[in-house]
């Protein structure tokens, strides 16, 4: 019975439009059901899109941030090539005012030791560099060579507790000693009576004597000057013109006197 009435309902809804209205009813009755029993496969394409999103998103970002760093690593390295090339620059520039025939050197290392003030060239006999050999940059003297290697040399800069020079002030000429202080920012006048005319701002050259460093280059300014009318010197505080701790590129006085490398 039930399958005469089976066939007889697909007869009827092949050749007429008698069943349509309950087809679109039965439709409409279980759209909720397919839409029920197709959530979890939506909910995990939706999942799926939005980790693959999140993925692209996470990896996006690694892939900028890398390109930033690689970014500002060149753009450090310009600056660096610039700085260097604006040192150089000036070094030659001081080299053209120096009678003694220099050679541009480069500092490879700093002792370790912060008692000590030490620096490292890449300049040695086989260049010309012997031990006293001054050593200077674009601003002032920086020291004097202690011992020449081969290839490299190991330099006293002048703000050493155990280094001194013999100086003079620009302005009339007067003579001192400056003294390293163990500062790289200062040095100090030995045994300047009080009644010596020297004043701040008073600039101060090598004076020639005792023969190690040539006459006439910048060593320092007066920053301070305190007399005590007890005492019998004035207490006077120089700031040297060379850049100690920030000269990469340094020159290296050869006096005529001096052997040249193997090479020249």
């Amino acid at each position: 019975m039930l399958g005469l009435v089976a066939a007889a309902l697909i007869v009827i809804g092949l050749y007429t439009d008698w069943l349509q209205p309950l087809r679109e009813r039965a439709a409409d009755l279980a759209a909720p059901f397919y839409w029920i029993t197709g959530a979890p496969e939506r909910v995990g394409d939706w999942a799926g899109e939005q980790l693959r999103t999140r993925e692209e998103l996470l990896e996006e970002n690694s892939r900028l941030k890398r390109q930033i760093l690689l970014l500002e690593q060149r753009s450090q390295l310009l600056a660096a090539v610039k700085a260097e090339n604006t040192q150089l620059k000036e070094l030659m520039n001081s080299a053209e005012s120096v009678d003694e025939r220099v050679l541009v050197a480069q500092v490879i290392g700093v002792s370790p030791d912060p008692l000590q003030h030490v620096l490292m060239i890449d300049k040695g006999r086989d260049d010309g560099v012997q031990q006293g050999t001054p050593i200077m940059d674009a601003s002032g003297l920086l020291g004097q060579v202690i011992e020449a290697g081969d290839s490299v040399s190991r330099v006293l800069l002048i703000t050493d507790a155990s280094h001194a020079l013999p100086v003079q002030v620009l302005r009339n000429s007067v003579r001192a000693v400056a003294e390293g202080t163990g500062d790289l920012y200062r040095l100090k006048l030995r045994h300047l009576a009080n009644t010596s005319d020297i004043r701040e701002g008073d600039l101060l050259l090598s004076s020639g004597l005792g023969g190690r460093f040539p006459a006439g280059y910048p060593v320092g300014e007066v920053i301070s000057v305190k007399r005590d009318p007890g005492r019998a010197f004035a207490e006077v505080e120089v700031l040297p013109r060379g850049r100690m701790n920030r000269s990469r590129f340094v020159l290296a006085v050869i006096s005529e006197g001096e052997p040249s490398g193997g090479g020249e």
